[in-house]
Formats: C-alpha cells, structure tokens, sequence
C-alpha cells in the first residue's frame, strides 16, 4: 500500500489522508447477507465497480473456496476485462491444495490471493500451520486472515495468530443485534492486534461511514439499532495503533458527530487528536487493511452525501 498518498483519483477527492484511506477499502462481499445475490449478480456488480469512478476505493471479490467453480463458470468472459480480478476465499484450515489448484487454472484472469478462516480455539489457530506460507502461483504471499471471537479477551489467540505470522478478522455486526460486539471490546481487539503487531480485517455491518442508529437490513420492516461505521473503526485503529489510548479508540468508535472528525490537506483530525497523511498511509499498510461489505454502492453514496467525495 506504500505511495498511495497523493494519487490521482480522478479529482474526487481532496483530501490525501481520505484518499489513502479508503484505498481498496471495500471488499465486495455481495454474496453474503444481508444482499446474498446470486453469483451471476454478484459477479456482474463486481465488474460494474471495476469499472466505475470509484473503482480506487475496491478491493477484493469475496467468496467461499466451495464456490471457486461456480465462480470461473459464471464470470467467463468477465475475467479477460482488465487486470485480474483479486479474490478472497473463504475457507479452512484443510483448504490448502483447492487454493493453489484454483489458482493454477484461474492463471492470468483471477487469483485468490487472500484466505479467511475461522478459529476459536487456540488449537483451532495452531491447525492453521498448513496455511502459513501460502503463496500465489507467482510467488506473491497469499495473507490468511482468522476471524476471531471478541466478547472474551482475545489476546491469546491473537498471540497464536502472531505466532504462525498470520493476521485476524473481526466480526464488526451482522443482521441482527447481538451481531454487534460493544466499542469495548472491539476497542480491546484493536488494542490486542496492535500490541502483538498483527494485521486486522473487519466484516459485517460496516454499511455506514459514521456510527449511528440504522436499519440492520435492507427489508423496509428491518429494526434499527446502532451499527459502526467503517470511519470510526479504521480510523480508531489508525489512531490507537498511532498511541491513542484504548478508552481514546473506543470513544472514537461510538462517535457519531460528522463534524468532530475533520479531513484537510494534510490529515485527519478527531477531538484533538491528529495524523498527517503518511502516517495514514502507513498505518493502513502495516496495520488495517480492509472491510467486507455486502454492498459498495452504499458506502460510495454514502460518502457522497457527506460530502466526502
């Protein structure tokens, strides 16, 4: 991710510390809940960002490693547009071989080059040896991401995951609202991934670029309740990771004040608290990489209407 500071973006965005941010942020994650499309709409949907103004902010296509067939025979001639097409699979610990045998026919017009895997156990972490040193068909490491319990502390099992040089994934809400860890204890995870220098993806619930009160689905009947947003959780990383305190990143998770978090040409400011735009470029490297989202039209439209793009 290093150099991505000031890159041109096509003029949408002023800022280099909002830019860099959100740099291949948004793993598209369209066939989960609560969107769960087909893989025909989530493969074209997909394309369609690719190709959209947006596209900078894209990461990778998010799948399960049993549906890699179902995805090189929908998507077909969709993978000769462009460069290939990044994807991240979700699977285990015995997924190993279907990993690399995928990537040596998608050869050329995709690659998995990313793996997800559950654990919640520490022998649940040490069975993950297999998939340490996973590399793509071109010698690129292959980062295996394990998602992890978070109502306990997670210490030890972020201690095992540092151990075997992997990185963890945290469950940020779901569909229904014990799906929502507290700032709390997604604070403490942040903390604990930045003590033991490990790198840390989020998934689920991060529809909204500020925390609030919103509907937990797309159905008009849906509840509410109060969700993350995907600023206030990479932005309490960044800045936790940068020295502020736990109790600090935890109030920077339930922020909901648009007007306390302010980006300008040099950086992003939170109550007092700031970082230039290297340091954020930085720290999105070595320390937060990414969100999964059922949707990526949402957080862009969203963005807009906050007037950050």
């Amino acid at each position: 991710m290093p150099g991505y500071v000031g890159r041109d973006v096509g003029g949408d965005v002023s800022s280099a510390a909002l830019e860099t941010l959100l740099h291949e942020l948004v793993d598209y994650a369209g066939l989960f809940p609560p969107a769960a499309l087909p893989m025909a709409e989530a493969v074209r949907a997909y394309d369609e960002h690719r190709r959209g103004a947006h596209a900078w902010m894209l990461g990778r296509f998010v799948l399960p490693i049993a549906r890699l067939e179902e995805f090189e025979r929908t998507a077909g001639p969709l993978l000769a547009r462009g460069a290939p097409w990044r994807l991240a699979a979700l699977g285990g610990a015995g997924d190993r071989e279907v990993l690399e045998r995928a990537n040596v026919r998608l050869a050329g017009r995709a690659v998995v080059d990313t793996l997800e895997v559950k654990a919640l156990t520490a022998a649940d972490v040490a069975a993950l040896e297999a998939c340490a040193g996973l590399c793509t068909p071109a010698g690129e490491p292959v980062p295996v991401y394990v998602e992890l319990p978070v109502v306990e502390d997670p210490g030890a099992l972020v201690a095992a995951i540092a151990a075997l040089g992997l990185r963890a994934k945290v469950r940020t809400g779901g569909v229904t609202s014990d799906a929502f860890p507290t700032a709390a204890q997604l604070a403490r995870f942040l903390a604990v991934c930045a003590a033991h220098d490990v790198v840390f993806k989020a998934t689920a619930g991060l529809h909204h670029p500020l925390s609030g009160e919103y509907a937990l689905t797309d159905d008009r009947a849906s509840p509410r309740g109060p969700m993350f947003g995907f600023l206030n959780v990479f932005l309490a990383a960044l800045f936790l990771r940068a020295g502020l305190a736990e109790s600090g990143a935890a109030a920077l998770l339930e922020e909901r004040d648009a007007r306390a978090i302010a980006f300008d040409a040099g950086g992003v400011s939170w109550r007092g608290h700031r970082l230039d735009a290297h340091s954020v470029d930085t720290l999105r490297e070595r320390f937060a990489a990414s969100f999964g989202s059922c949707s990526f039209t949402e957080p862009v439209e969203s963005l807009t209407a906050m007037g950050l793009l």
